[in-house]
């Protein structure tokens, strides 16, 4: 058994050819992501995006006040920065653009006008060189989201969970997000991320 304890699990059929915008973090495998942690706290504690099922860290996202209107930094495991985001108030609507260190862009995720959350992230695809495109739809209450590749293949699936009334009362929530398996995990963990910053807002 792992160090969490993730809802049950969709099953998502390999993505291929991949997609990605860093391959290091291709999924060759299903994994289902956490994220555990007082995320917008005013005390601004980093977090992280684990592997559910061995608790090994894929991502950090460092930032003294965890608000997008400031640059964060999103690095791997051992601190080497992957990109920043932050966020910019494009035709009235929020996009978060990342940005790699040298301050080139590297994705953008922008949210849609629609009932719930739905947001499009866009970015060139690192294995094929291709644009791509993936689309993010929830329900209105943020408890459940689709992620989809031009709009009807599955690549992602998240959910939420409060695990005890003591999270709830400290507003800390965790999201579990299945991953197929030919998918960048760190790009996963960045839209998860942006979702829950567009999902507060709107709270």
């Amino acid at each position: 058994m792992g160090l969490f304890t993730p809802p049950r699990t969709v099953a998502l059929a390999p993505i291929h050819p991949p997609v990605a915008v860093f391959p290091a973090f291709i999924s060759h495998g299903p994994v289902t992501l956490v994220l555990r942690e007082q995320i917008f706290s005013l005390t601004g504690d980093d977090f992280s995006v684990k592997d559910a099922a061995t608790g090994h860290t894929i991502v950090r996202c460092k930032g003294k006040i965890i608000s997008f209107r400031e640059r964060k930094n999103v690095t791997d495991a051992a601190g080497h920065l992957l990109f920043s985001m932050r966020d910019k108030l494009i035709a009235l609507m929020s996009t978060f653009v990342a940005e790699d260190a040298n301050g080139h862009e590297v994705f953008r995720v922008k949210r849609n006008i629609a009932l719930g959350t739905k947001m499009t992230a866009t970015f060139r695809n690192a294995v094929t060189g291709q644009n791509c495109e993936l689309s993010i739809r929830g329900d209105m209450f943020g408890l459940g989201t689709t992620i989809t590749l031009n709009g009807n293949i599955p690549v992602a699936q998240i959910s939420r969970k409060l695990l005890h009334l003591r999270e709830w009362i400290a507003d800390k929530q965790t999201y579990y997000v299945t991953v197929a398996p030919g998918v960048d995990l760190a790009l996963i963990a960045a839209i998860c991320i942006a979702f829950d910053e567009v999902k507060n807002e709107k709270d």
